[in-house]
Formats: structure tokens, sequence, C-alpha cells
């Protein structure tokens, strides 16, 4: 378990497209979100946009990273790799268990970078603050982690695993509160929030 970890860790990390992009990314939805929303929100919210919008943007972070990331067990699958683990003997649940952590552990540093970067550009944020958001980041990350292996050990290509992602991940960020308050919403459209586990 501990070498698949490893083994995910090290890919991210040599990634520098992937590490680029984490920080990229969340500075661009921050500053032009943050900018060009922030009047209508704080009006409703009485929280200056980028405050509001920081906590969805490290869940959105959350959310692509983990679920995205399983698309390594069809790239293990097409090159061989995955065959050769299955007939090592470990159990399935270690091989399981590895990936996730080390897809999860890939997910959490880019949410740490995220907090990192809302507090360079002044959304306040204390010690508490962090210290409760991390421990529901793991839960999160474990839980969307879970998700992506799950659908990317039924697919078969690379481009199934994007079609059904895409139709997982869009609904579940835009439907989570993450961009906008959802207390003024219609009745009929507010319960798709409360499902939604992003939420």
């Amino acid at each position: 378990m501990s070498a698949l970890w490893r083994r995910e860790l090290i890919r991210f990390i040599r990634d520098r497209s992937r590490l680029i992009s984490s920080v990229i990314t969340p500075i661009l939805w921050l500053v032009i979100f943050g900018g060009g929303l922030g009047l209508s929100i704080s009006a409703a919210t009485g929280l200056n946009y980028t405050q509001f919008l920081l906590p969805g943007i490290i869940a959105q972070t959350l959310l692509f990273t983990a679920i995205f990331l399983g698309i390594s067990v069809i790239w293990d699958r097409q090159f061989g790799f995955m065959k050769e683990i299955l007939v090592a003997p470990i159990s399935r649940v270690s091989i399981f268990a590895g990936k996730m952590f080390g897809v999860g552990t890939a997910a959490i540093i880019q949410g740490i970078i995220v907090i990192i970067l809302g507090y360079l550009i002044g959304v306040p944020l204390s010690l508490y603050a962090v210290s409760m958001a991390v421990p529901l980041m793991i839960i999160i990350t474990i839980g969307l982690t879970c998700i992506g292996l799950v659908i990317a050990s039924l697919m078969t290509s690379l481009e199934s695993f994007g079609t059904i992602v895409t139709f997982v991940n869009m609904p579940m960020f835009f439907l989570s509160g993450a961009l906008f308050p959802v207390t003024n919403l219609p009745a009929w459209i507010r319960w798709t929030f409360y499902i939604n586990p992003l939420t």
C-alpha cells in the first residue's frame, strides 16, 4: 500500500504542468470571480466575495483533482502495470487504499496551496479556521477519490472516463453553493444543493 501511495505522490510532484495549474487555476477563479461578482454577492452575504468564494474554490480543487486522478487506474491498465499489481501477493483492498491515499494526498496538497493563496491575496484566515478546514478537506478528498477510482475501474478508455467524470463533476460543483449563496434560491431547486455531498 505504501509503495502505491509513494508512486502516486511522485507522479504528482514530477508533473510540473499539474503543479502549475494547481496554482494558476485557483488564482484565476479567485481574482476573476472574486472581482467580477463581488458587489452582488457581498450584498447578499455580508462577506467580501473572495472570502465567500475561497471555501468553494478549495472544494473545487479537491473535487477535480481527486476524481480526475482516478485516470491513473486507466493508464495503469493500458500499460500493463495494473496486471502486475493484481498478481502480486497483496490484497485488493491494499491496492485500492494505496491508490486512494496517493491520489488523496495530491488533492490535499493542492487544497493547502489554495488556502495559502487565499491568505496571500488577503482573505483573513485564522489558525483555528484552517485547523477546522483541513480535517473536513481530508474527509471530502477520501470520498471523492473513492468515487473517481470506482468510476475509473469501470471504464475501459480515457474518453469514456472523461465523459462520465465531467457528467459527475460539473453538476456536483455548480450545485454545491460554491459560487453563490443558496438561501435565496427557489425551493424547487434548493433541495439539489442539500443532497449534494459537496455542499
